[in-house]
């Protein structure tokens, strides 16, 4: 039986909402770094991330998620200067020229504070708040949306923390703890989106089970669900070793299982050929509700 998807409506600054629920929401990945591991192309000049932007708008993006810092593993640690000076000049020149709602990749309390001041409605922290303890008390004060995904330690060390006895009951169980941060914070419950963190901290048949256990994941926690597959190292073995940016194939796979299983919002590179994926995904989702009816 399918899992029925509930809809959320999640405030944002300015007094705007998104909605979510009704459909699976695309959110392109904007990395403006010069060590992203799956994207060969350089978006460091702002005119050419401004123009990818705009592109993946065009192509059916329903957000951006713009990112300073690579969170790949192994990914050296940047200063909160370096990452605005990265990111800044992106958020000024898109301003009034993007239609959809911009998120912003930190888990630096700095970072957040200056990137939703530029204009970024959603903060997300890969930490789920483990790494800047002032953050979530940046976002209560900005009245953003929060992003909370699960990952233990960092970019360096993650693999190490892959040890699980019950890879869906330990996510969720962390990532209530994220939650309660937030709220501790601050942060309005219904501003908290959470993001099972597929290939941080997980060995592949994690990410797998992870996958798996959206519903229930779902369920437990009572919010919306982000996952973000998109060319991650986890899918390498099944499509026979293929570096990053000819993952797109497994990513699509990954994309479909997480759409069949209730995600709200799936974060993906390429924004065209992964909005047609939710498209047909939700179409054969629709399909076999009205069966089981």
């Amino acid at each position: 039986m399918r899992p029925r998807r509930l809809v959320y409506t999640v405030p944002l600054p300015g007094h705007g909402t998104l909605r979510l629920g009704d459909r699976c929401l695309v959110m392109g990945i904007l990395n403006v770094t010069p060590d992203s591991f799956a994207d060969s192309r350089s978006y460091r000049d702002p005119a050419d991330a401004v123009a990818a932007a705009l592109r993946m708008e065009a192509d059916g993006a329903d957000l951006i998620d713009l990112g300073g810092e690579s969170t790949r593993p192994g990914a050296a640690a940047v200063s909160a200067d370096e990452e605005l000076s990265r990111v800044l000049p992106v958020l000024h020149a898109l301003h009034g020229r993007l239609g959809v709602p911009i998120s912003i990749d930190t888990y630096k309390a700095d970072v957040a504070r200056a990137a939703v001041a530029a204009g970024a409605a959603v903060v997300n922290d890969v930490s789920g708040l483990r790494r800047d303890p002032r953050l979530a008390g940046e976002v209560a004060k900005s009245e953003a949306a929060l992003i909370l995904m699960h990952a233990r330690g960092r970019s360096d060390e993650m693999y190490a923390e892959a040890a699980y006895g019950d890879v869906v009951a330990e996510v969720t169980a962390e990532l209530r703890e994220s939650i309660r941060s937030a709220l501790d914070a601050g942060v309005p419950f219904e501003r908290l989106i959470v993001d099972p963190g597929v290939g941080f901290a997980k060995r592949p048949s994690h990410s797998y089970g992870v996958l798996a256990g959206l519903p229930e994941l779902a369920a437990a926690l009572d919010r919306p669900m982000l996952v973000g597959p998109s060319r991650k190292s986890f899918l390498k073995d099944a499509v026979g070793g293929r570096p990053a940016q000819e993952r797109d194939w497994g990513t699509a796979a990954a994309v479909t299982a997480a759409v069949l299983a209730g995600a709200h919002i799936v974060r993906v590179h390429a924004v065209s050929e992964m909005t047609q994926v939710v498209r047909v995904s939700e179409e054969i989702r629709r399909a076999g509700l009205n069966v089981e009816r």
